[in-house]
């Protein structure tokens, strides 16, 4: 029971965490604006949004398919999109010549949502299959 409500959970964070490279992530005010997945002033830190979205996608197929090899290889990229969640988190969040941005809910969403994606790939909704 617990499992399937987990799976169920993981798919909606995928979905969550697509709508995340959306919101605002941080507010500069040294410059007046605010980035996002998909936005950084002069594209300082690239678009991460385009990554996220694609890896959160990929994760998703594989929630839903009920094939061994497909669950191993979801924890294997729910790893690394989590990875890369840490250091975006790092890289937006993190202050520079003596500014700090603010903050913002995208950020911690997209952060929080690929948590929520590994715990979900470490528990599989899978029966396996005793060989004789």
């Amino acid at each position: 029971m617990f499992v399937k409500l987990l799976n169920w959970l993981g798919m909606a964070a995928c979905v969550a965490l697509i709508t995340s490279c959306f919101l605002p992530w941080t507010f500069h005010a040294d410059v007046n604006e605010y980035f996002t997945g998909f936005y950084s002033h002069d594209n300082h830190y690239g678009k991460p949004g385009k990554f996220l979205v694609f890896f959160a996608a990929l994760i998703l197929v594989f929630m839903i398919l009920p094939k061994e090899w497909a669950k191993r290889v979801n924890l294997f990229l729910s790893a690394f999109t989590f990875a890369y969640a840490i250091s975006k988190f790092i890289a937006f969040g993190s202050c520079y010549n003596n500014y700090c941005p603010q903050k913002l809910y995208g950020l911690y969403l997209m952060l929080g949502c690929t948590v929520v994606m590994l715990i979900a790939s470490a528990f599989p909704n899978l029966k396996v299959a005793e060989k004789k």
